[in-house]
């Protein structure tokens, strides 16, 4: 039922260093769920019971917030292979905590959280090699989390855009990249409003320290961009 998404899931970090042969058994002991989105469909919503750790198998999801405002808040965008929920499917707070939504149409593996720590039924020998897997996911979570709280610290737009411009381009290696959110999304990532978001892109291309088109962005200055955060 699953080899059409193989590929997906042995580049989930999931299942990291499992053998093909490995990955079919430990499928078959897991005993997931396949379900299929639109985009727009929520795919979960925060505060309602937990349904199970989800592996993006096709398209792409965006997880949600809504801050004491009411507005939404981007914490981040998952793509195949990558995992939801798994901060959650071990903790006593059996609800979602975030809103999941389809970017575009999806599918997505629903795995019980309890099969991944239980007792295995098949003896599948890569076991214990999907909790290590499990505890690292957790842990690096957790990493990811601390960043965002890092740029909710940061005093101004400015500063929070010179952050998530530098790490585009110490991601890519190279000063000229193209944004992985729409400006929307960039927004909500950065807590603020598209047009501020705008109005400061505006004001950093007239600076010289960036230029920009569309999705498109040139980091023109570094040094300046780095001193901002110092």
């Amino acid at each position: 039922m699953f080899q059409k998404w193989q590929e997906q899931l042995s580049g989930c970090r999931l299942f990291q260093t499992m053998l093909a042969n490995e990955l079919v058994l430990m499928l078959d002991c897991l005993k997931p769920k396949l379900s299929g989105f639109s985009k727009n469909d929520l795919i979960t919503i925060a505060g309602e019971q937990f349904g199970g750790i989800g592996i993006v198998l096709s398209g792409s999801v965006v997880v949600t917030k809504e801050n004491l405002a009411g507005n939404r808040v981007i914490m981040d965008i998952l793509g195949p292979g990558e995992l939801f929920g798994e901060m959650v499917a071990f903790s006593k707070h059996n609800v979602w905590p975030a809103t999941i939504v389809a970017q575009n149409s999806c599918e997505v593996l629903f795995i019980p959280p309890e099969k991944i720590v239980g007792g295995c039924g098949n003896l599948c020998v890569a076991h214990r090699q999907l909790t290590v897997n499990m505890l690292r996911i957790v842990s690096d979570k957790a990493w990811a989390l601390h960043r965002k709280v890092e740029y909710l610290a940061l005093g101004s737009l400015r500063e929070k855009i010179s952050r998530f411009l530098l790490e585009q381009y110490r991601t890519t290696g190279k000063p000229l990249f193209m944004l992985p959110l729409n400006r929307n999304e960039l927004a909500e990532f950065l807590n603020t409003t598209r047009p501020s978001l705008s109005r400061e892109f505006c004001r950093m291309r007239d600076e010289g320290l960036i230029e920009f088109h569309r999705s498109s962005i040139r980091i023109k200055d570094i040094q300046t961009l780095s001193a901002l955060l110092e």
